[in-house]
């Protein structure tokens, strides 16, 4: 009896890389051909288009769900607020449809590079957002989606003291220092 092998069952694939960061999920199955529908966790999902390698692990929500451990993509594109994209040997509606909630990784380094002055949000997390009078005012721990802008969150060393949310815009923001990890702001404390 001979053994067929499928991308749930890529026993090759190399590890994720280190620098991996999670860009978006599986929705499920598109078309009939065993293409797949994602959600990417970007209003611009350039990573994904970046990389013809995307390293999956399971949803949360399905522990013990076998998923591969790699897609090879051989195309991407997107399809009002998803993408959609075709896999090298996965031609089946159902072993596509499987991979829903598979949490998509890319490797950081295989992201387009930025323009000047444009930071990818997962580069300004755990930087020190320090104030025009040099002080510290803690740590960015997140990035909230408004609609025009971003907002930096940022949470004070204090514990006791409540997160600071700053406009990721040039009004407020003067440079980001990434070498120097840093995110200089025009901002006080109790503002």
């Amino acid at each position: 009896m001979a053994t067929s092998t499928s991308p749930l069952t890529a026993p090759d694939a190399p590890p994720r890389p280190a620098d991996a960061i999670e860009v978006g999920r599986v929705l499920g199955a598109w078309g009939v051909k065993g293409g797949i529908k994602v959600k990417p966790f970007s209003s611009d999902p350039q990573a994904l288009f970046s990389s013809k390698r995307w390293f999956l692990e399971p949803s949360e929500a399905k522990p013990g769900h076998q998923v591969p451990p790699l897609l090879r993509v051989a195309s991407a594109r997107e399809q009002g607020d998803a993408v959609v994209a075709t896999i090298h040997d996965l031609t089946d509606r159902d072993l596509a449809q499987a991979l829903a909630g598979a949490r998509i990784f890319i490797a950081r380094s295989s992201f387009p590079t930025p323009d000047e002055d444009e930071f990818y949000w997962v580069d300004l997390i755990g930087l020190d957002a320090r104030n025009r009078a040099d002080v510290v005012l803690g740590r960015v721990v997140g990035l909230v989606e408004t609609g025009p802008h971003c907002v930096l969150r940022v949470k004070p060393a204090d514990e006791k003291a409540e997160e600071i949310l700053i406009p990721f815009v040039a009004a407020y923001v003067d440079r980001v220092d990434l070498a120097g990890a840093t995110v200089h702001v025009d901002w006080e404390a109790d503002y």
